[in-house]
């Protein structure tokens, strides 16, 4: 299918193909305040910061790495979560001509000396809690500047010449000497993929890759937006791709009001609907199936956002039903990835959208589903093959991994690992993870497949499917089960409740019930964490 049929979607008022400006994310910072100077950029637990006050103290926060010894092409790393600090960290080293270095702050010291290593930072921001695990690896590493972030009133205990966040601002004066930036070449942004097809690669986002993904979805959602009105609501990690993009820097795009939270508490989330109105969350399924499954969530006012983009996994087709009936929200499921800006796909607004599916390319992107041997041929409409993609948010490259690059990127198509289908109107449907494929009895099986169907069984909240080693089938399929609360189910009553609606060789064998299951910072299951489980209960 390499016509573009995808474009016959899209409304007259709502561009396909795109032209992006010759700028970077901090020239669209300074446009933006300079428009709505006294507007709220950030709220974090009741503090305010305007747009003004956020261009200058990013400004500052440059300078200050410039007279630290910082200079173009350097690593500067941000190990925080999600506070005031991190928009200011993260604008204040792409002013500096430096390469943001995202760190997941889960990390721990082994996986940190790879990364840090691996990106060789100099500079690296950091949560005052996580600030030993720093010390601990510092010889090995080549860091010079650590600057120590507090949420706490006393000045934290530091070592050597490392500096609290405050005192290494207050080293700036915002005169910055001038940096030429090639928005075409130079990279912006090393974003570490999580490892589970071997070691973390930092894909090399350029300025122009994060500048038209933010561009890009600000088109395809242009009727959802009106500039300086929107509220924000940022729980998914700001490290984390799909945050920085689709919560940190379309907000700057269109001057819309960022509410920050550092964790996803069900709780504090509720309140924080309550007290700040948020119109839009951007969020993964876990948190909307959270939300939904809360017996009092329409009374927190949840009904005043009115977009969600749901990204980073599948989202449950029944759960969306239930969060969009309880909230009268849309919520528009999308598809990216790190070596993408991230944002890829997504379904519009502006037309059919189709559940389950991924939606459509947003403007500027191509895509194809290619034979899953030499990825050459594209395939028919409805048949299974692997997604690749095309467009100005395609990555670089790697980071010092040219083999790998040169698998990845092909001809300028960015082969995505992913396994799916495209219907005759350009809607892309996920079927798994290449490495996600269970081959039983010689048949594919797709977690997702059935994933789809346990969801609808009243008694399941979450639901994640694995293979594991069957001597006589090679793998067989095991489901891991979180129950609604109050909920009685056994193992018996699923098996037999999935054996009336899916082929015997999908049904799971065996089912496993736990109270919660492993997740990402960003909330994303962590299926590869359960296989290796299973592989190590089974001694393989």
């Amino acid at each position: 299918m390499t016509e573009k049929v995808w474009h016959r979607h899209y409304p007259k008022d709502i561009s396909a193909e795109m032209e992006f400006p010759d700028k970077t994310m901090p020239d669209i910072l300074t446009e933006t305040a300079a428009k709505i100077p006294e507007h709220v950029a950030l709220k974090f637990y009741g503090r305010e910061m305007t747009y003004k006050e956020l261009l200058t103290f990013s400004t500052v926060f440059a300078s200050s790495l410039q007279k630290a010894g910082v200079r173009k092409g350097d690593r500067a790393a941000i190990m925080l979560p999600n506070c005031p600090q991190y928009v200011v960290s993260y604008y204040g080293i792409l002013k500096a001509g430096a390469i943001v270095t995202q760190v997941n702050p889960m990390l721990m010291e082994q996986e940190l000396i790879y990364l840090l290593k691996d990106s060789g930072a100099e500079t690296i921001v950091v949560y005052e809690p996580l600030y030993p695990r720093i010390r601990a690896i510092l010889e090995e590493t080549s860091l010079k500047n650590i600057i120590v972030v507090s949420f706490e009133e006393q000045q934290p205990d530091l070592q050597g010449e490392d500096a609290s966040f405050q005192q290494f601002v207050g080293r700036g004066d915002g005169k910055l000497e001038p940096v030429q930036i090639n928005a075409e070449s130079d990279i912006a942004v090393l974003q570490y993929t999580g490892g589970t097809t071997g070691l973390s690669k930092g894909a090399m986002l350029t300025h122009r890759n994060i500048l038209a993904n933010a561009f890009q979805s600000h088109e395809f959602f242009r009727r959802e937006f009106e500039f300086g009105k929107e509220r924000c609501l940022t729980v998914i990690p700001l490290f984390h791709v799909f945050a920085m993009s689709s919560a940190m820097n379309l907000s700057i795009l269109t001057g819309s009001a960022n509410i920050l939270l550092p964790r996803f508490e069900l709780q504090e989330v509720l309140e924080t609907i309550k007290t700040e109105q948020p119109t839009t969350f951007p969020g993964v399924p876990t948190m909307y199936i959270a939300i939904t499954n809360h017996p009092e969530a329409e009374n927190y006012g949840i009904d005043s956002i009115h977009l969600c983009n749901s990204g980073s996994a599948p989202m449950p087709v029944e759960t969306m039903k239930e969060f969009e009936h309880k909230t009268g929200a849309k919520i528009l499921e999308g598809y990216g990835l790190s070596e993408a800006s991230p944002v890829t796909h997504c379904n519009p607004a502006f037309a059919e959208r189709k559940p389950g599916s991924i939606g459509i390319g947003i403007p500027s992107t191509e895509y194809k589903v290619v034979d899953l041997g030499e990825g050459r041929q594209e395939v028919p409409a409805g048949e299974k093959g692997e997604l690749i993609v095309r467009g100005p948010q395609v990555m670089k490259g790697y980071w010092n991994m040219p083999e790998e690059t040169d698998h990845t990127l092909r001809d300028g198509w960015l082969f995505t690992g992913d396994i799916a289908t495209m219907d005759e109107d350009g809607y892309v449907f996920i079927v798994d993870r290449k490495k996600d494929l269970i081959i039983s009895s010689g048949y594919n099986v797709y977690p997702r497949d059935i994933e789809e169907v346990l969801y609808e069984h009243p008694a399941v909240q979450e639901a994640v499917v694995i293979g594991v080693a069957d001597a006589y089938r090679g793998e067989s399929v095991k489901a891991i089960i979180v129950k609604k609360a109050g909920q009685d189910l056994t193992e018996e009553e699923l098996i037999e409740w999935a054996r009336g609606r899916m082929a015997a060789y999908k049904v799971p064998r065996a089912v496993e019930f736990r109270k919660e299951l492993p997740k990402t910072n960003v909330g994303k299951i962590l299926r590869r964490a359960l296989r290796e489980e299973e592989r190590q209960r089974d001694g393989s």
